[in-house]
């Protein structure tokens, strides 16, 4: 068996905020809750609330910035699409600009140090108003760095309110995906498709329950960003082993793996050789589709293919 570490990676599903160091969080005086699976999605989001509020100066954007790029080239990451939710710090500090410009600039030194190719995704809250997500459409159509945005959080919040962003985002050039069928089914993605003009599905494992969807998603090529242990630890699957991520490669999807910002990347790929026994072809097989669903420009695309290619042949 091949290092993972060395396999060549696209990580396409992982919240900036969420990949904070913990002596990141305790030297800007805060702690981590006790690691292990969350009762609700509600205790989740107040936990990874609690982390974006200590974030106050652009040092601390540009810090965790840096500090991401080193953390995902350690594991193989060659190029990332990290989401940031740049609005809600900007409204939040009274400063719109400095929490998204501080973070691309960590982006930027953290390429320079370290090789890892990074973009942005800004996103938004189903909960807060439309109001801050023209907002983030607004920041998102100022930076060449950003190339897309989404909805997140809570899907028992319709994405209809939001329809005309997405409109105007999508006819702006921008990317997008959203958060849909993890925590509410079939519907959340159909909204998804249908209202927000998802090119990729945030997650998207309750595609499962209706196959005509299933059918649909695969003809179109939507690919999902499935992140199997978040999933665990927000109590969506009882375990790793009852993750459909077999069933969703089964059905011919699109899949790709991430981490939401939960575990590590090369860790996340360990857990599946060891729960699923997929060997190194299937690894790369993973990889390469997470390189054919990302938005990197197509000549980075095949040098990470090729990259992939030579893992495999290698001893």
């Amino acid at each position: 068996m091949r290092d993972v570490r060395s396999l060549p990676k696209a990580h396409l599903h992982v919240h900036l905020e969420s990949t904070v160091r913990p002596e990141t969080v305790r030297d800007l005086g805060g702690s981590r809750a006790p690691e292990g699976v969350f009762a609700t999605f509600r205790d989740f989001a107040e936990q990874r609330a609690r982390v974006r509020e200590l974030l106050r100066t652009a040092d601390h954007f540009r810090r965790i910035a840096v500090e991401f790029c080193a953390d995902e080239a350690a594991q193989g990451t060659r190029y990332a699409e990290v989401t940031f939710t740049a609005a809600s710090h900007g409204e939040r500090l009274g400063e719109p600009e400095m929490p998204l410009e501080a973070a691309l600039e960590g982006l930027a030194e953290g390429r320079a140090r370290y090789g890892i190719e990074c973009r942005v995704l800004l996103d938004h809250s189903r909960r807060r108003p439309v109001e801050r997500l023209w907002r983030t459409f607004k920041l998102a159509t100022r930076h060449e760095q950003v190339i897309g945005m989404g909805l997140a959080g809570d899907e028992s919040h319709p994405l209809a309110p939001f329809a005309e962003v997405c409109d105007a985002a999508r006819d702006a050039g921008l990317h997008l995906a959203h958060h849909a069928g993890e925590a509410a089914g079939a519907d959340s993605i159909r909204e998804a498709l249908d209202l927000g003009h998802a090119e990729r599905l945030g997650h998207g494992i309750r595609v499962l329950d209706d196959d005509a969807l299933v059918a649909e998603v695969r003809e179109r090529g939507i690919p999902l960003e499935v992140c199997p242990t978040s999933n665990v630890l927000l109590g969506l699957v009882p375990s790793l082993a009852d993750h459909p991520l077999p069933r969703l490669r089964a059905a011919g999807l699109a899949v790709t793996i991430n981490t939401d910002g939960e575990t590590a990347l090369a860790d996340e790929y360990t857990r599946l050789r060891d729960v699923f026994g997929y060997g190194d072809d299937d690894l790369a097989e993973l990889a390469r589709a997470s390189i054919d669903a990302s938005f990197a420009p197509e000549d980075l695309k095949v040098r990470l293919r090729g990259d992939v290619d030579a893992w495999l042949r290698s001893p």
